[in-house]
């Protein structure tokens, strides 16, 4: 036999085990990732439903307690954790800081409110959509709140802010 057939006879029987061996290959790898793949539990679901709601819960009432009824010391008390991480630039950090400015921001505007329109909750965190007024003729704002809870504390807190336009480019409302 020359070389060059026996070089393709070679070829032929390598190219037909290769898909073989590749499948084979491939099936083990991913026999190997699942089997390192932390699998989840319905009770370890049901918990993070459980803190999510929870979670949920103890925001919107402080939201509600700070936003709309004013009475930012009562709920700031019951619902901020010792240290308060604050990521809105013209808010300090910690419970007093938080405190001090909303209180003067409500003797300022005291129509001022905040509606929620929207409450997404997971795990530790959960996000406000939020309709902000002054008084009854401010369009307002639109805002994304995002809490973060530890141990039924309000720990961290980013915002972002939109003003309400005269006009839209379409016929949505933000909320």
């Amino acid at each position: 036999m020359n070389t060059l057939v026996f070089l393709g006879l070679l070829i032929m029987k390598k190219i037909y085990f290769l898909p073989l061996i590749l499948s084979v290959t491939i099936i083990s790898a991913c026999t190997s990732v699942l089997s390192n793949t932390p699998h989840i539990r319905s009770s370890e679901l049901t918990n993070t439903v459980n803190l999510s709601e929870q979670n949920k819960k103890i925001v919107v009432d402080f939201y509600e307690g700070v936003f709309l009824k004013h009475q930012v010391k009562a709920y700031a008390d019951r619902y901020i954790g010792d240290q308060y991480i604050q990521h809105n630039p013209n808010v300090p950090d910690g419970k007093m800081p938080f405190v001090n400015f909303f209180t003067q921001k409500f003797s300022n505007n005291p129509q001022a409110k905040n509606v929620i329109k929207k409450v997404i909750a997971e795990g530790d965190l959960v996000v406000l959509h939020v309709h902000s007024t002054e008084n009854d003729s401010d369009r307002g704002r639109a805002i994304i709140d995002i809490f973060r809870v530890e141990n039924g504390k309000i720990v961290e807190h980013w915002d972002v802010i939109q003003n309400i336009p005269e006009k839209s480019k379409n016929s949505n409302t933000m909320f």
